[in-house]
């Protein structure tokens, strides 16, 4: 667990591209943050994140719209979120790398998500063996936590509003959601294209870029305008690189995020969130917590300091 609740923490040079500038709420943290400000002897988890790159196949350069400014990869790349509400649904996994003192994280998670609805489902799995996965439905403004421990019955829902997250919830989930992934991707700049290859058996196109998450936030539709405004704020750079592999109905098979945040200690820590998106139009449903489930109860922030915090409206956290 993160040490304390509702504390900020002064970060270095403002230049650094996303890097987290604000704590967030430690009792919603037992996912990213703990693993990274805490851990410190586990045994690094390997791998490079969700399978599937092969090797890259030579293929020409999209052109440029005539006249915009804007090329046809950037549009495409700023289209993604739209491509995957006209698609309907998908299956998805995703991995959240990190190193921290020599050690190497990774957070799994596989689920699916229906994107009219703007609704998903993922299971989450920690590095730490011994804990059960964590359960996490998302919507757009909105997330739910089951299993994750604190002192929270395994049959009781967490609920935190994502917006008062200083990161929006891009990264202290353990997850970069489909929702988010894509609509992150509406502030995209600087967009070039890298190449074509087999992801999965499925042919894509790679671009790589960075995008500005006060543009992502202006330009994101209403439901996530809330979120991304607050990551906006809540970093020191608003500038993020990634990476998209896009197939040939515009339709986003990969993304890749690189954020960078300051641990307890003030050093950058790289977080790498990959979301990956296959099984497109699989039926997909995702049963919101009944209030009666949501905890209402203490939650503590802290297994070895022993401090809790207390539920604001709606069940959602405030700081005791």
């Amino acid at each position: 667990m993160v040490g304390r609740a509702n504390t900020s923490r002064t970060v270095g040079p403002r230049s650094r591209p996303g890097t987290v500038a604000t704590a967030v709420p430690a009792a919603v943290l037992a996912l990213v943050l703990a693993a990274v400000l805490t851990v410190t002897a586990c045994t690094g988890q390997g791998g490079g994140g969700p399978r599937g790159d092969a090797a890259p196949v030579a293929a020409p350069s999209p052109r440029t719209s005539d006249g915009s400014g804007t090329s046809e990869a950037t549009e495409a790349i700023r289209s993604a979120a739209d491509v995957l509400v006209r698609t309907g649904s998908s299956r998805a996994r995703t991995a959240m790398e990190m190193d921290s003192g020599g050690t190497r994280l990774t957070i799994r998670a596989t689920g699916g998500f229906d994107y009219r609805a703007g609704v998903g489902e993922l299971t989450v799995v920690l590095p730490d063996a011994g804990r059960l996965p964590v359960t996490e439905v998302i919507k757009p403004g909105l997330l739910y936590m089951k299993n994750r421990g604190a002192g929270v019955p395994a049959d009781k829902w967490v609920r935190v509003d994502t917006s008062e997250l200083s990161d929006g919830n891009l990264v202290t989930g353990g997850v970069t959601d489909p929702l988010s992934a894509t609509e992150l991707l509406r502030g995209a700049g600087g967009v070039s294209y890298v190449g074509s290859l087999d992801l999965d058996g499925v042919g894509v196109r790679h671009y790589r870029g960075t995008t500005d998450l006060v543009a992502a936030a202006r330009r994101a539709t209403a439901p996530m305008r809330a979120q991304l405004t607050a990551a906006a704020k809540g970093f020191s750079s608003t500038l993020v690189p990634f990476d998209a592999y896009l197939d040939s109905e515009g339709r986003p098979r990969k993304v890749r995020h690189e954020f960078v945040f300051d641990n307890s200690e003030g050093r950058g820590v790289r977080v790498d969130s990959t979301t990956v998106l296959y099984g497109f139009g699989t039926p997909v449903r995702v049963d919101m917590p009944r209030r009666a489930d949501i905890y209402t109860g203490r939650i503590m922030a802290s297994e070895a300091d022993g401090q809790a915090v207390e539920p604001g409206r709606n069940g959602q956290r405030g700081h005791r």
